[in-house]
Parts: C-alpha cells; structure tokens; sequence
C-alpha cells in the first residue's frame, strides 16, 4: 500500500490521524476487541479488520466496533486490501460472501427474539406505530384510523408525531415511503 500515491501508511504512534484503521490478526481475542473498543469510543474511525478465522458469533462484535470490512487473511493480495481501505474510507463496507450468511442470520434471530418481543422492528417502528402506517397507505384519515384501531384521533396523532420525530420523518407520505422502503408495510 505504501507504493498507492493516494495512501499513506501512519506509523501506529499516529494512527489517531488515520482515516481508516487497518488491524491484521489470525483471530479474534480479548485484547483485539479491547483494541476496537477503545479505537471506536475515542475515533470513530472505520476499520478494515484482515483475519485468519473468524465465526459467526464474532461478526456482531467486529461490526459494533466499527469494523466496515473483513478480508480473509489467507490469498488476500495487496489490490484487494488497497480496494477495501478506499470502500471503507467512503462509507462503504466488504465482507466475504461465505460470512454474510451468518450475518443475516444473527439479524434475524435478533428480529425475533429482541426486538419483536419489545414491539419493536428492524427500521425502528413500534408495532403501533407500523399499524398506523398500515392503515395511512390504504388511504385513511387519522379519524378513520383512529375507529379502526380503538384508539382517539388525539392518540393517532401522537403516535404520528413521536415517530416522525424520532425517525426524522417530514410528512405522512414520507414515512409512508420510508416505511415501503425498510419493508415495514
């Protein structure tokens, strides 16, 4: 990497400049997760994590830490570090086919056994909220969805106005869309 004009390797006494962390370890251990931990809570700084082995159960870590890429140690070439470091630096993320099978798995067992428990769903709608959504993209009035749904028009509107808020949502339509778009509805 150090050949590429458009990147700079830091010693690690200046990796606090970087704009990417680049960590290389046959496996995950106590004292490399100790290493994300403190990285992310001090930087923010995205990481491109280069591992020997690394299991399902260990993915859900490395992604709370800030880890945006996983790259196989073994046959990974100089091109391909070089392309994932560019990705991450742009918001992007890499991560081998083999692995993102696990990934969705732990997604959707935390679907289910987390956040469907506590009415909650992936995009961030409590089921409430995701009843009155339902009912706004078949055409309903707040009057109308209020009937439908046992409820005051005074409690549909609440419901609206916390969720638009929290989800940054600037109309019904929009958050009509938005909830399209993540599957919700």
């Amino acid at each position: 990497m150090t050949s590429r004009p458009d990147l700079q390797v830091l010693p690690n006494e200046t990796s606090h400049d970087a704009d990417v962390l680049v960590i290389e370890t046959e496996q995950l251990s106590a004292d490399i997760t100790a290493t994300l931990r403190r990285w992310a809570a001090d930087t923010g700084v995205p990481v491109v994590l280069v591992i020997g082995d690394i299991d399902d159960g260990e993915l859900l870590t490395v992604t709370r830490y800030g880890v945006l890429a996983i790259l196989p140690k073994r046959a990974l070439t100089a091109e391909q570090l070089t392309h994932s470091v560019r990705t991450v630096a742009q918001g992007g993320g890499m991560m081998p086919p083999s692995l993102v099978g696990g990934l969705v798995r732990h997604l959707e067992k935390f679907q289910r056994e987390v956040l469907a428990p506590s009415g909650l769903h992936a995009a961030g709608f409590l089921q409430r909220e995701v009843d009155v959504l339902r009912l706004m993209a078949d055409g309903f009035d707040t009057n109308e969805i209020a009937s439908k749904l046992y409820c005051s028009e005074r409690t549909v509107k609440n419901i609206f106005s916390r969720m638009s808020q929290r989800l940054n949502l600037r109309s019904r339509s929009h958050a009509v869309a938005y909830a399209l778009r993540t599957g919700v509805i």
